[in-house]
């Protein structure tokens, strides 16, 4: 029997046992007698060394060796007993993958009885998890920056200022598919003067210091050109539910009012010129109204209160004079709105003349809305960061304004820096507020400090402290306000709250009944959000699909809604499954979505109303369900003009299974898209053509079946029938053999190899989680998650806990180079 890895560190507990707070030798005993409840004792692992050098020597070494080398890799590199001293653990890690996924032996070959496969699988699986119980290794822990979305969310939720600051900030660089990977989030004397500037303007707004002088806020509408849906003009909808029930076309946005006072609404009305980017004054409509201090919703609509005749004739380039029409124009109301409440109205007429050409009975739409302000400033307001911030107020003025200044900076930067302060930490602080206090006054002073702690490296940077005098190498547990730091950055990209980090300095969050509360209270909140966001966005390219840009001449009907409702239909989905802890299975195969009506049309599903997504049961004939029945998948995974059988083939593969073809080579030559005489070929067709060059072919086996069996569905989602003239065949068979149909067969044959998908799923949840790329050594632990997970058909919140309990989320190992923490501190 082995003796657990807590035991063998005396006091700290490794995750896999963290259900036992292990003691000295006291408890020595009682765990060698009864086991560690929760910790897997391994003994020899199934199968024997002889059987498996013998399974090696049978089905690998014909290809794998000195003179053939395939995949450039031979066994002569390394050796049986490598696991038993950790030695070439990528590499048995790596054949331990393909042999699972049966790509090795390949298809050419004669394959390994059932027996014989199951016996080397369990020998070596085995062998590489004994390891890694007997020598924990959670992995590198390189100092992290938090990236522009991690800011933002910390910023807001240090001041609740509910401020979007990711567009203030460089775009961060993406590692593994994630751009919050530490390796790559570097720091420039750039991105540090952008710091210093959105720190001082956002403590400036959030303390009430914001500037009193007037500024225009612009928001410019989403035109994409795209008019028609189905005959009626895309801008005669209801685009927001921001806006009144009656009203149709205009926009609203997210505007931040630095004082209570008056502001000016304004907006720009199409003038149907040929040139939409001209602001005339006379298509200029505004409006004044009081806003106090802090977000709105401020926007522009018309009311959607009588019948036009709403065909639209084709827009003339001419100068040739027009016959004016017969009938006077008819006019519109034109509301001013601000959360949500209607603060004004005026009336415009339905349509402008232009001595170039004329439009009858022509909606109206906003090409863009503004904001002034502030004027007539009456104060800073009671916004909910000025209360937050002020929690202390000097009665004997100002003889105790340091006492309550060092009470709110205290607080602030607790929380910030995600630990309990030192003096000096307080001191530096308290040294810039007094000089900011004594040239520009108390909330000045309030201000200069939150400014410095926003650009503190104890904020920007995530970093966690080892023993003093410990050795390069030895792993330990990191602290409990560590612990919590990381779970917030996992789950919020954001800080820890006060409940999480009170907690944490009393010692309880990582026992088992509190963490399990902490876990789902934090997937409920808001905030979890950002899961959907940041880690869904980019694991499921959503963050693509807003770059995307559809040819307009093969889809007139890709326009801007749309595009948002495929959108945000994956991100629903994916929040649902997050928040009701269903199984992470859903996710190939579900008989449910998120749609409205723009978007059930675009499926052909009837009975779905309004512009708002709303959780919807599928028809088994639907051919939905899942992330491949998505829209938003299957358009990004396409070209601006047709469907991509390699993209998608490869995107499943990626993203689905972990199990990513090689990159293609410099010099593949484009598919043929006719013949010689001229025909049009199909997908199939032209990829049959490409994959007969056997350097290809290796790669197009894997991918294309995938690709093709989702053919009936064209390069915006649309289901079809025909491309190039003929039927779309959808029957297909993987490389080992396996036949299947479209979606729903693509469907079954993803859901044989759930367990695979589990893992590769937990991989990418995983690096997210870490801010780090995973290694042979965090493997055992994906295994020991998705093992656990199994049995309850791999729940969400299951999956989430196994992280939260890994040895890497829970430990560190002191770096050989500490010259980072060391120039850190």
């Amino acid at each position: 029997m082995q003796i657990p890895p807590c035991v063998m560190r005396w006091l700290k507990p490794s995750p896999g046992c963290f259900l036992l707070r292990c003691q000295p030798l006291a408890t020595l005993a009682l765990i060698l007698v009864l086991g560690v409840p929760g910790t897997r004792v391994l003994a020899n692992p199934p199968g024997s060394l002889e059987e498996a050098e013998a399974f090696l020597e049978k089905h690998c070494a014909r290809c794998h060796n000195d003179e053939r080398m395939a995949g450039n890799w031979t066994l002569s590199d390394v050796s049986m007993d490598d696991v038993a001293r950790g030695v070439n653990l990528n590499d048995w890690e790596a054949v331990l993958r393909v042999t699972q996924r049966g790509e090795m032996p390949p298809a050419s070959r004669p394959k390994p009885g059932h027996e014989e496969l199951a016996g080397f699988l369990d020998w070596l699986q085995g062998s590489l998890d004994s390891y890694a119980q007997a020598n924990p290794n959670p992995g590198r822990a390189t100092l992290r920056r938090l990236n522009r979305s991690e800011y933002s969310n910390a910023v807001r939720d240090l001041l609740k200022v509910d401020l979007d600051l990711r567009e203030s900030l460089p775009a961060d660089d993406s590692g593994y598919g994630f751009d919050n990977i530490a390796d790559v989030l570097s720091v420039s004397p750039v991105l540090m003067d952008r710091y210093m500037a959105v720190a001082g303007k956002v403590s400036r707004l959030a303390v009430g210091l914001g500037s009193s002088q007037p500024y225009t806020t612009t928001y410019s509408l989403p035109k994409d050109g795209s008019i028609l849906n189905q005959g009626v003009p895309a801008y005669d909808e209801r685009v927001s539910s921001d806006l009144p029930l009656d009203s149709r076309g205009g926009g609203v946005f997210r505007y931040y009012a630095p004082h209570d006072g008056e502001y000016e609404i304004s907006g720009y009305l199409n003038a149907n010129t040929n040139n939409e980017v001209d602001r005339l004054e006379e298509n200029r409509v505004s409006l004044r109204v009081p806003l106090s201090a802090g977000m709105h919703r401020v926007g522009i609509s018309f009311r959607k209160n009588l019948v036009l005749d709403e065909r639209v004739q084709v827009l003339r380039n001419t100068t040739e004079e027009v016959p004016l029409p017969t009938e006077a124009p008819v006019d519109l109301t034109l509301d001013f709105v601000v959360d949500g409440a209607r603060v004004g109205s005026t009336q415009v007429p339905s349509y402008y003349m232009s001595p170039r050409y004329a439009q009858h009975n022509f909606p109206r739409d906003l090409l863009e809305i503004n904001v002034a302000g502030p004027y007539t400033v009456t104060g800073p307001g009671n916004t909910p960061s000025r209360t937050a911030i002020f929690h202390c107020k000097p009665l004997f003025w100002p003889l105790d304004e340091n006492y309550c200044a060092k009470k709110i900076i205290g607080k602030l930067a607790h929380q910030a820096y995600r630990r309990p302060l030192s003096n000096s930490d307080t001191e530096r602080l308290m040294k810039v507020y007094r000089q900011a206090q004594a040239a520009e006054g108390y909330e000045a002073g309030i201000a200069a400090a939150i400014q410095a702690i926003l650009v503190s490296p104890s904020f920007l940077f995530f970093y966690e402290q080892d023993p003093v005098d410990a050795a390069p190498g030895v792993v330990h547990a990191i602290s409990d306000t560590e612990y919590a730091a990381r779970m917030a950055l996992f789950l919020w990209s954001s800080l820890p709250d006060e409940e999480l980090l009170t907690l944490a300095e009393k010692g309880r969050l990582r026992e088992p009944g509190v963490l399990r509360q902490q876990l789902v209270r934090m997937l409920v909140d808001d905030r979890a959000l950002a899961l959907e966001q940041n880690f869904a966005g980019q694991w499921l390219y959503l963050r693509n699909l807003e770059f995307h840009r559809a040819d307009v001449k093969e889809f007139p009907e890709f326009d801007v809604p749309l595009r948002q409702a495929m959108k945000r239909e994956s991100e629903l989905f994916f929040s649902h499954i997050l928040r009701s802890n269903a199984s992470i299975l859903d996710f190939i195969k579900s008989d449910y979505t998120f749609l409205n009506e723009r978007l059930a049309q675009h499926y052909g599903i009837a009975g779905v109303q309004g512009p708002e997504l709303r959780l919807v049961q599928l028809a088994p004939d639907s051919m939905r369900g899942g992330l491949l029945g998505q829209a938003s998948i299957l358009t990004v995974t396409s070209y601006a003009n047709h469907t991509s059988v390699v993209r998608r083939g490869q995107w499943v593969l990626a993203n689905l299974m972990a199990a990513p073809p090689p990159a293609a080579p410099p010099d593949v030559p484009a598919l043929k898209t006719e013949t010689a005489s001229g025909k049009a070929l199909n997908a199939r067709e032209q990829l049959e053509a490409h994959s007969k060059d056997p350097a290809c072919h290796s790669c197009h086996v894997r991918m294309d079946p995938i690709g093709l069996s989702l053919e009936k569905y064209d390069a915006i989602g649309r289901l079809r029938e025909w491309d190039a003239g003929r039927p779309i065949d959808v029957t297909t068979a993987m490389p080992d053999g396996r036949q299947f149909e479209g979606l729903y067969g693509l469907q079954e044959v993803l859901m044989e190899s759930r367990q695979q998908f589990a893992g590769a799923f937990t991989e990418r949840l995983m690096t997210y989680a870490l801010g780090r790329g995973l290694e042979a050594t965090d493997q055992p632990q994906v295994r020991r998650i998705i093992r656990a997970a199994e049995a309850n058909h791999y729940p969400m919140h299951e999956i989430i806990w196994g992280i939260l309990t890994s040895e890497p989320f829970n430990d560190r190992m002191v770096p050989h180079d500490e010259k980072t923490t060391a120039a850190l501190h």
